[in-house]
């Protein structure tokens, strides 16, 4: 869509739904998210495989949140940074401030009402590879700021998705499918983790969308 429909709900307290919002809607957009075609290439290489260990994995595995700067994890860091308006008090925790959440085009005004969502799930990753990982690499994979793995998106939204790979859950919001799809091709090319057959399968059919 080239325009935003004007429908504005106020639906509950911190939260503006936003009906027919336009694909160029002010938010930020993590770093690093590579075009389709150079996303398609990058799935293209990337190995094909059954996904294992899952009894092992721990979340904990995966140490999160760590400190950024002065007083700033990397939570508060990415709401500053994904954020309009970010106000922080000296503890560098977000008081006001508005985020837009790409995955389903809400807006939220109260920072408890946002999650920091890793792309490619934690237990995703580990079950397609980061079971082989020394501590140290899963602690830079659950904080890394320098790819698009952290959104600041609607908690229930994050919740929803859980830990599941494209094959069974896409963002509600059409028009953002074909970002996902880039951005979590992105962070497994980049750590070189696997995909399974029918995760490769509903990444290419997202592609298609671009």
């Amino acid at each position: 869509m080239n325009r935003v429909v004007a429908a504005l709900l106020t639906v509950a307290t911190g939260l503006v739904l936003t009906v027919g919002l336009s694909a160029s809607a002010a938010y930020a957009t993590p770093p690093n998210i590579p075009s389709a075609s150079t996303a398609a290439a990058r799935l293209a290489d990337l190995t094909v495989a059954a996904e294992s260990h899952a009894s092992t994995y721990n979340r904990d595995l995966f140490p999160h949140w760590i400190t950024i700067s002065g007083t700033c994890n990397t939570r508060e860091t990415v709401l500053k940074r994904d954020g309009t308006n970010v106000v922080t008090d000296s503890g560098c925790a977000a008081t006001s401030g508005r985020w837009f959440s790409p995955y389903d085009g809400a807006t939220w005004t109260a920072a408890s009402d946002v999650d920091i969502d890793h792309m490619v799930p934690l237990a995703e990753a580990w079950q397609s590879g980061a079971w082989a990982w020394s501590t140290s690499r899963r602690q830079a994979y659950a904080n890394d700021l320098g790819g698009p793995e952290l959104w600041a998106v609607t908690d229930n939204v994050n919740q929803a998705k859980g830990d599941q790979d494209p094959a069974t859950w896409q963002p509600s919001r059409t028009t953002f499918r074909c970002t996902y799809a880039r951005a979590w091709i992105q962070v497994k090319w980049f750590y070189a983790l696997s995909v399974d057959s029918s995760e490769k399968s509903a990444l290419n059919s997202m592609l298609g969308s671009c």
